[in-house]
């Protein structure tokens, strides 16, 4: 399994109602490609300009092959990207 936490944060609050949108309307997308286990955004209550997703693939070449594919194209990279900035994490699940 390919876990990764990608953290966004809005270049301003008025940005993040339509990332909010855009990312609500990746999931079924997402969720239908090959090898996606597990695609969820989060809008953070503390900070409203913070968003973060967590994403399970089954494999790194999954995820890679996800970037090619419709929600990345179509809503990702011309909607969310714009307006935030990203950091991805690979990582490893604790305690399994």
């Amino acid at each position: 399994m390919f876990p990764l936490i990608v953290t966004l944060e809005a270049k301003t609050e008025a940005d993040a109602p339509a990332i909010a949108d855009a990312l609500a309307r990746m999931r079924p997308l997402c969720l239908a490609e090959p090898g996606c286990l597990l695609w969820e955004a989060y809008h953070s209550e503390a900070d409203p300009k913070v968003f973060v997703l967590v994403e399970h693939w089954e494999s790194r070449a999954h995820w890679e092959a996800h970037g090619k594919l419709d929600a990345i194209q179509t809503i990702y990279l011309p909607e969310v990207l714009p307006r935030a900035s990203r950091a991805g994490h690979p990582s490893v699940r604790l305690g399994v």
